[in-house]
């Protein structure tokens, strides 16, 4: 399933909703209602709820309580192939210049010493909905726009809805198991756990996740927490659906980056070849295949591919790699079962694309580091 991301598709009335977040921005102590279409307000001076209903005309409200909320009225529906109608949430940290108050988000990763959530949750029956917990990191401490990197922790999923991206494998965190899901909207990156049954309350470090998703080469330490958020994505229906607690603590002390990147040779005999074809070109997109080969005499355990797309390539979804590109710059890593290469070996992965103007291929490759010649 594609989806645009949460308030991108309503760009264009972000002022409006700022203007309403400040209007409605003291903090809630008897119940507030909120039917504004990015309306918010601030829950024990601290975090931030808000109705952003993005992907529907049709009305929706929330009633604010002081530890979370309810969706009261959501007379949205979507088809089940496409979009939500909403996200309806709490935050903590800043989505769209609206900072929840005090916070110390964003925040370099390699700098979290802990991050500890809990989470509980009222569901209703007779509505096609998700109950999903955000987690947003970006390469930049970005505090407006688009991040490049959505964690979704679905908790629940009524109805025929699947998450972004393709199913690739299952894992175990927060004591749990999880389908693990992975792709692009076409504006950030998406790896999605979702729960095999419902799960009404969780109390969990958010660093566990974050950690996986680094494991996969979709991150680095490097990279900045701006916002962790909780709410529903709902279809169709969805009144009585209720946050019922909320809480979250991001703590500092961590080790910081070094302030130069260390240098390491590359191991001995490390030589690479690249063929680099486009599968299909249109007007608007394209597809690619790469194949990597180990020309060299030593095991290559663990591989990062990197190179330089033309002006006007956007990567939206890969296979057999986890690819991740901030402006021209990709880098296409290795995925559990194709990480080691022995001296001769070959693996391949490919990508989807968007394309603005007329398609080239990249032209220079480095595989950890060492560059590679052209197949």
């Amino acid at each position: 399933m594609r989806r645009p991301l949460r308030a991108i598709v309503a760009a264009g009335l972000l002022a409006a909703g700022s203007l309403v977040a400040v209007a409605l921005g003291g903090t809630a102590s008897a119940d507030t209602q909120i039917c504004e279409q990015f309306g918010s307000t601030v829950i024990q001076n601290r975090y931030v709820v808000q109705n952003n209903r993005w992907g529907t005309t049709a009305q929706q409200c929330i009633n604010v309580t002081s530890t979370g909320f309810e969706i009261t009225t959501q007379n949205g529906s979507n088809p089940t192939n496409g979009a939500p109608t909403a996200y309806p949430s709490v935050f903590l940290g800043c989505h769209y210049t609206n900072c929840s108050p005090g916070t110390n988000l964003p925040i370099q990763v390699s700098q979290i010493s802990s991050a500890d959530s809990s989470i509980s949750y009222r569901y209703v029956s007779g509505a096609t909905y998700n109950a999903s917990y955000d987690i947003w990191l970006d390469p930049t401490p970005k505090k407006d726009g688009v991040n490049q990197m959505e964690i979704m922790i679905w908790l629940n999923r009524q109805g025929p809805i699947q998450p972004i991206g393709s199913r690739v494998g299952t894992t175990t965190l927060a004591g749990r198991s999880w389908e693990v899901w992975q792709g692009s909207n076409g504006s950030n990156n998406v790896i999605s756990y979702v729960a095999p049954s419902p799960i009404a309350s969780l109390n969990f470090s958010v660093l566990d996740f974050i950690t996986d998703v680094r494991n996969r080469g979709a991150i680095t330490n490097s990279w900045y927490l701006t916002s962790i958020q909780a709410g529903f994505e709902p279809w169709q229906g969805g009144a009585g659906l209720g946050v019922t607690s909320f809480s979250a603590s991001v703590n500092g002390g961590g080790t910081p980056p070094p302030t130069t990147p260390p240098t390491t040779p590359p191991p001995s005999g490390t030589a690479c070849s690249v063929r680099y074809s486009p599968a299909s070109v249109w007007n608007s997109g394209f597809t690619a295949d790469v194949v990597v080969t180990n020309t060299g005499s030593g095991t290559v355990n663990g591989w990062a591919l990197t190179y330089q797309l033309p002006a006007g390539q956007q990567v939206t979804n890969a296979w057999n790699a986890t690819v991740t590109q901030s402006g021209t710059a990709v880098t296409a890593r290795n995925v559990s079962y194709n990480g080691t290469l022995a001296p001769g070996a070959s693996t391949s992965f490919g990508y989807q694309g968007t394309l603005s103007g007329a398609y080239s291929s990249p032209t220079s490759f480095s595989l950890n580091g060492v560059a590679c010649s052209r197949a």
